[in-house]
């Protein structure tokens, strides 16, 4: 029998709970998942868990699911790997935008003096795990967004501006197993560098009204 999205995501969840028991390694949490998202059927989904203690013995139907977390439905196996589409952004005396579906390099550099620019990660592809993106700004402000699961850091300078972080308290997730590394560093000079953790609409709606929304 064919195998739904909603089925696929309660498989990857059971698996980033058993990463967090302690009873499965990264690197084989890393196989399992790439191998969910690939499965097509419930004869490739349930060996995936077979060995991992749950309620009930088969997956449950399609109907029975429940609402999204955090960590559900991500599908960050899908979006880590291939060439990068964009490795760098400049702005003088104008502005940049990064946003939509593209694939960043595994570090990407921004500069923006007497301009700005936005770099917009919520729907991208990453090249690898763990991205650096690089943020320079001179009389100038650059904006990073990103989807509360990932594991974000951010460590700029700021020299009569600002570099950091400011995200609502409402839009705070933990990181998932899986998830890509953001790390976000440079320095403004008389200017800004914002990063935020932010849903996209999508995704939002995903998590507010279960996994079978689109």
């Amino acid at each position: 029998m064919r195998a739904s999205d909603a089925e696929r995501d309660r498989v990857a969840e059971r698996l980033r709970e058993a990463v967090a028991e302690g009873r499965l390694e990264m690197d084989e949490f890393e196989q399992r998942l790439d191998a969910v998202y690939k499965a097509r059927t419930h004869g490739e989904l349930a060996p995936l868990v077979r060995d991992i203690p749950a309620p009930g013995s088969t997956l449950e139907p399609a109907g029975a699911a429940s609402p999204v977390t955090s960590g559900q439905g991500a599908g960050w196996a899908e979006r880590i790997g291939g060439p990068a589409t964009s490795r760098g952004a400049f702005a003088f005396w104008g502005g940049f935008n990064r946003n939509g579906r593209w694939t960043v390099g595994r570090q990407f550099t921004a500069f923006a003096m007497w301009g700005g620019g936005h770099i917009d990660l919520r729907q991208a592809r990453f090249e690898d795990r763990e991205v650096v993106i690089r943020c320079f700004t001179i009389m100038g402000g650059i904006g990073v967004t990103v989807e509360p699961d990932v594991d974000l850091e951010v460590s700029g300078v700021g020299i009569m501006g600002g570099f950091g972080e400011h995200s609502p308290k409402s839009e705070e997730a933990a990181p998932v197993p899986g998830a890509p590394r953001v790390r976000v560093v440079g320095f403004a000079l008389m200017g800004g560098v914002d990063v935020q953790r932010k849903w996209s609409k999508a995704r939002r709606r995903k998590l507010t009204e279960g996994p079978e929304a689109s």
